[in-house]
Parts: structure tokens; sequence; C-alpha cells
């Protein structure tokens, strides 16, 4: 406990583009807090302001920075040089830990941060406050095993976290895909890793799913189907191919929403808007609410990310997916996975085309059953186990 008697959970979440790891990481600090924790989010996302903060839950917004390759790196809005950026978003971390002083401190994803700009923080924990405890949170699949074997044998990751982490919480199951296996972890790294299960969303009631039905006019007779990328920055030619499949009549029927995310070019958002007008179809940059449209939905499109993949398995929602391979496989293993447990069917990126997005959307509409059926033996107990090592931690001081 920290001197007002408080539990401070820190949680690095670097959010260079997308949606993606804010939402995760709110989903984790919605569930964490209570009215002695306080937990502070330290983010990249320039839309962490959109997000309602529930009390003993707050945010520090780092520089944002944008990927441009796998390797490098630009400010996202202030106009400096890369490293500079990177140095001041380094030096918020660390000022942020050695004030706030956390019991806990969670970092997501990265073992390292964005060019590694956590090591300091995690070296200053290591040194000056052994008693902190500090977990790295994987989601279930990073990348295929070449590539992460590779990165982590690159900046020395498997002896930091054999050094500077006290647990590695990955956020799936080991049955669905085994990351120790496939990403080579070593024995003396191996009794850190805990899977968690999957996070759950929260789920919609269904009085919340009828007036979600009604406010996009959707009739009591009419499938709903939303499609979704996330935040949108490579998600055009999903929305392109399904306007596609519409206009040429791969399929007609039911009332279609396009959420196309904030990070879609202006310019693509006003071409499916006008396209959408002429099918009847209506298209939104944003949701705040989307496990509430997904949970709306007779069936959802989407790209497969690890976080929409939680939102469709906690509404039950039957769901096609179209996983990028580019540049990471992360999204294609998890479709594959996903596939095979019955949970989802798939559309592998190189075979998208309006004629065989129609064909999958018209079989798995005319019987969503066995999907559903899936889902409901599926379970997302990825918080409570979260929360039985947070109660660990705080009974072991």
């Amino acid at each position: 406990m920290t001197m007002s008697g408080h539990y401070n959970i820190l949680i690095y979440s670097h959010d260079t583009y997308g949606l993606g790891h804010i939402r995760r990481t709110m989903a984790i600090a919605a569930h964490l807090r209570a009215p002695n924790v306080n937990v502070l989010i330290l983010t990249g996302s320039p839309l962490a302001g959109r997000f309602s903060f529930p009390e003993n839950v707050d945010f520090v917004r780092i520089p944002g920075m944008i990927k441009k390759t796998n390797d490098e790196y630009h400010s996202l809005s202030i106009r400096i040089d890369p490293e500079h950026a990177l140095n001041i978003r380094q030096s918020i971390i660390l000022s942020t830990a050695k004030t706030f002083r956390p019991n806990l401190f969670l970092v997501d994803k990265e073992p390292l941060g964005l060019k590694k700009e956590v090591l300091p923080t995690l070296e200053w924990l290591h040194h000056y406050s052994p008693e902190t405890k500090t977990v790295l949170g994987l989601r279930d699949i990073m990348d295929d095993r070449e590539t992460v074997r590779g990165d982590w044998e690159n900046k020395g990751v498997y002896r930091l976290l054999d050094e500077l982490y006290s647990e590695i919480w990955i956020y799936g199951r080991k049955n669905i895909y085994d990351a120790v296996e496939e990403y080579a972890i070593p024995a003396s790294v191996e009794g850190k890793i805990h899977f968690t299960g999957y996070l759950p969303r929260r789920v919609s009631s269904p009085k919340v799913k009828v007036k979600t039905r009604k406010k996009f006019c959707v009739g009591a007779d009419e499938q709903m189907i939303v499609v979704t990328t996330g935040g949108g920055g490579d998600g055009y030619q999903v929305m392109d191919c399904f306007l596609a499949m519409q206009e040429s009549g791969a399929f007609r029927g039911g009332k279609s929403l396009l959420v196309t995310g904030p990070f879609m070019p202006l310019d693509k958002r006003r071409k499916l808007a006008k396209r959408g007008r002429k099918l009847q179809i209506k298209v939104v940059p944003f949701y705040p609410r989307m496990e509430e449209l997904i949970g709306a939905a007779d069936l959802v499109v989407s790209m497969g990310g690890y976080n929409t993949m939680c939102e469709i398995l906690s509404q039950k929602t039957p769901s096609l997916i179209i996983p990028r391979d580019t540049p990471r496989k992360e999204q294609f293993l998890r479709a594959r996975a996903f596939q095979k447990k019955g949970l989802i069917d798939y559309l592998a990126w190189s075979e998208l085309g309006p004629e065989k997005m129609g064909a999958k959307v018209t079989a798995m509409l005319a019987d969503l059953q066995p999907y559903q059926q899936a889902m409901d033996r599926f379970e997302l107990k990825g918080i409570d186990y979260i929360k039985g090592r947070l109660a660990e931690f705080r009974a072991t001081g």
C-alpha cells in the first residue's frame, strides 16, 4: 500500500495506432478499480479523451507515435524529430512511475515498450522499488513464431523477462495458442507465465439490443450486419468489398451498418458513405459503445483483432473474419485457431472478393445456430483470473 492507504496500479499502453491497445487497457482498468485502488494509464492514443473513465481511473497522455515500417516511427501530431519525441515519452513514463509509486506496473504487449522506452522505468523499479510487482500483459497471439523469436532474441527480451518482470499474463488459452512453445519461452521464464483466458467485455442486455436495433431502423424480421475494422487505418479494402458485394448482387438483404474507424482517411470514408447512401447502408466513423452494436447484430464482419474478437465472443454474435496477414500474421493465426473451434468463419485476405464474401455471408446468415452454440460453450474468464492475481499480490504485500 502507498502512504495514503491506496493500492496504485500503473498501466503502460504504447498505442502507436488503432484502438486495440487502449480498448484492452480500458477493459482491464475498469475491472481492477476499487474504492482503495487507483489506476493510472500511460497512453499514446490520441483518442484516450473520447472514452469515459470510471472513478479512480485516469490517464497520462504521452506524445503519439505512428508506425511507418516495422521498426520506424514518426511523431503523430507535433512536428519534432522522432528521437526527440521518444525521449519525451521516456521521460514522462519514468517521471510518472517515480511520482506515482505503483504497487503494480502492468506493461501492455511490448516487453520493453516502444523502442525500449519502458526499459529505464523497469530498471528503476527493479533497483529502487523492488516491492513493486512488474507484469507484462500479452494478447493471445503476437505474431508467427519465427518473427517473435527473432525479434525477442535480437532485443535481448528473453533475458529481461527473467530479470525485470515478476509475472507474464497471456490473455488467452494455452489450448488455443501455446505461446510458451511457439515463442520458445525458456524454462527460467516459464514459471512466470499465467494464461488468464480471454478478456470479457460488458454484455448488452436484451433491452439495449432492441433499443439499438430500433435506433438503426432494423425491422423485427430483418437481419442486422455490422462491419467494423477497429481503428480503420487498414480497413478500407474490407468495407470496399462489402459494398461491392451489395452493389453486384452477390448478397443483398438485411440492414447493414459500417463503422469505418476514426483512423480511416477522410477521403476514403467519404467514398464509402456516398456508396452506402445509394444502398441505404449507414456509414459512421466511430461508435463509442461497440459492444452494443455487436450485441445487436445478427452477423459481424471484421478483421479480427484481439479486442474485436473478445467483444464478439462476449456478445455471442456469429462473425465472418477477414484477417489481415501483413505486416503481422497475428489476425490470421487467431482466425484459423478460432475457426477450428467452430467459433467463427473466416475468409483469407488473399481470397477477398465480392462473390466469395457474398457466399460466406449468405451461408452464415442461413444457419447461425452452430456458431452460437459454440460460443455458448466458450467462457471468457480473463478478468476473474487477473483479479485473483491482484488479490494475491495485495495479500502478500
